[in-house]
């Protein structure tokens, strides 16, 4: 009974050891300059929420963090370099649906989207915009698809890489409107809305707001969003359903993910700063402005939402015979 008592408190006093060390976690943390890794290019639209998701989150902290910027293969790069750092809380991963399509597009990743990373919070999401460069002689969706059917594989789409969600939204429009469209990947959006402004590229499905300021002033012409309804900022704009090409409703969305074993009490504290960051003022009028509507979801919904989207993607790429090395 003597020894019975005494593991009894041995194990009490071990459970509250336990506790305390893991309330340390989250009351010492962060210590020192946290790495927020970016997988785009700088002026990309993921740089822009990277940079204001961490400007807030620099404030709340106390501590610097840092945007680092790991542009390539469409989030590979950076997620692959994320996978091996130290499960601390002192690097963290902006992800977007291009890791849940790479997923199953890829047959050879360096590391494992489920398995390396744990969910923090989803930040948000944002319509798309099929633009095109002036010079293309089309004014509507229904003309590019007559257009690309007319010249199969003349018309050039850019892209922020293969996997990225310029990428993937394009491959989608081309399977359901029957049309061939040649691609050219950059390292980054920015990369890619300059080629199309530029005129390098003559065709892109940007982020909403990457694509707004160059349409507003002429340099890009739209042809419509991808949302379900039309935009209230851009009433004039149609929706590429009203062309006939249901199915395709869908947008950029970004989220923040830390690599596995990472403390819980870290993902919470990494959580909770973002979401008090995302509901300031001067965060939601930024975020508003490049037509970015936020999330902050519980690190379990994002899972959840992370298996449906590597499930819809994969079923794209099968149905497309998409496929990298």
């Amino acid at each position: 009974m003597v020894m019975i008592r005494f593991c009894a408190k041995m194990l009490l006093m071990t459970g509250l050891l336990t506790q305390f060390a893991a309330g340390g976690w989250a009351q010492n943390y962060p210590t020192k300059v946290v790495r927020y890794l970016v997988t785009d290019s700088a002026g990309g639209f993921a740089d822009t929420i990277g940079r204001v998701v961490a400007a807030g989150l620099t404030e709340i902290f106390g501590q610097q963090v840092i945007v680092e910027n790991r542009s390539g293969a469409g989030g590979n790069i950076a997620a692959a370099f994320a996978a091996k750092a130290p499960a601390d809380g002192y690097l963290v991963l902006q992800v977007a649906q291009s890791h849940t399509v790479n997923v199953t597009l890829y047959r050879n990743l360096a590391y494992d989207l489920v398995r390396d990373f744990s969910p923090v919070t989803r930040l948000g999401s944002s319509p798309v915009i099929v633009v095109v460069h002036p010079s293309l002689p089309v004014k509507s969706i229904a003309e590019l698809v007559k257009l690309a059917k007319a010249k199969p594989g003349t018309i050039n789409y850019g892209s922020a890489g293969l996997g990225s969600g310029t990428f993937v939204f394009a491959e989608l429009f081309k399977t359901l409107a029957g049309v061939n469209m040649l691609h050219v990947p950059y390292r980054g959006g920015g990369e890619a809305i300059t080629a199309v402004i530029s005129g390098e590229t003559s065709v892109y499905f940007a982020p909403l707001s990457t694509g707004l300021q160059p349409v507003r002033s002429g340099r890009l012409r739209a042809l419509c969003v991808t949302s379900a309804k039309r935009l209230p900022s851009m009433p004039e704009l149609p929706t590429i359903a009203e062309f006939g090409l249901s199915g395709f409703e869908s947008g950029f969305w970004y989220g923040l993910m830390v690599p596995t074993k990472t403390p819980k009490e870290v993902i919470t504290a990494i959580r909770e700063a973002t979401v008090t960051a995302l509901n300031r003022p001067e965060v939601g009028k930024r975020m508003h402005d490049i037509v970015f509507t936020s999330v902050g979801d519980q690190p379990d919904e994002f899972a959840a939402f992370i298996h449906s989207e590597i499930e819809k993607w994969g079923k794209v790429n099968r149905a497309t015979g998409l496929t990298a090395n």
